[in-house]
């Protein structure tokens, strides 16, 4: 079965695994703007990694037919940074009309401050002003709840922030009925220690069922797998769920997120 990775770190995987996700049926991926593994130091910095995640990443992926998309942000870990963080939001709309960038993201909390809330907004005002989509990241583990709760607030108080355009990922048992009933999608994160297992992903499938829910891998530098997403398709399978439920969360939900973007092409 063809699927989508909805969020996945390809700067942080070997050639390697492009081939694997190709062979597994990948069509295409989209790849948030993330932390490098250390803080970088410069507004240069970030500029160099925009032009990456549109110009370099997009052809190797094409080498394995798979399309390549991106979101552009400064991230929650590095947002703590206000003044670095204003200088890198200001470099965005100069990369906002490349071909791959579906919106701003993954922009959201990492330890619920005053410094991230403040740089999350200013992402917000941008994404607002130029009509873009929103990919949410919600902080992990014992922080969650109170960070999707935090995050959805200030969501809920910008009057401009269409609910059917922003996507809060990494949600869990916990936090997925706060983004669906506040009419947002949301993304479950296949991630071997801090998210969801596969087996979890279909549990919560099986409480919300399957409008405006996708699933993803977030593959990045730490123990992750990049085809996770056909894990779940095996488990949903595994469980007796119907084809078309299961074509639904792995393509065509993520496909129907991608389609309101300003520059989507269709295929």
């Amino acid at each position: 079965m063809q699927f989508i990775d909805p969020h996945i770190h390809m700067i942080s995987r070997t050639t390697d695994d492009y081939q694997r996700m190709a062979y597994a049926q990948c069509a295409a991926v989209s790849e948030p703007a993330f932390w490098a593994g250390f803080d970088r130091g410069t507004a240069q910095a970030f500029h160099d990694y925009f032009r990456q995640l549109t110009d370099y990443e997009p052809r190797r992926a094409a080498l394995f037919h798979i399309r390549h998309y991106c979101w552009l942000c400064i991230n929650a870990k590095e947002a703590e940074n206000v003044s670095l963080s204003r200088e890198v939001i200001a470099l965005i709309p100069e990369f906002l009309k490349k071909p791959n960038v579906l919106g701003i993201g993954e922009i959201g909390l990492n330890k619920n401050t005053a410094n991230e809330a403040t740089v999350f907004q200013e992402h917000l005002d941008l994404a607002a002003k130029t009509n873009e989509l929103i990919l949410i990241h919600t902080p992990h583990l014992e922080d969650k709840y109170k960070g999707t709760r935090m995050i959805v607030d200030m969501l809920k108080n910008d009057r401009r922030v269409k609910p059917h355009r922003v996507c809060v990922d990494h949600v869990e048992e916990h936090t997925v009925k706060l983004a669906l009933d506040n009419g947002f999608w949301c993304g479950m994160t296949l991630y071997p220690t801090t998210k969801c297992t596969p087996a979890r992903a279909c549990d919560i499938i099986e409480m919300v069922g399957t409008e405006r829910i996708m699933a993803n891998s977030a593959g990045d530098w730490g123990k992750s797998d990049p085809l996770a997403v056909p894990e779940l398709i095996q488990e949903m399978k595994r469980r007796g769920h119907a084809e078309a439920d299961i074509r639904k969360v792995v393509f065509e939900n993520p496909l129907a997120f991608w389609r309101q973007s300003n520059n989507w092409r269709e295929w």
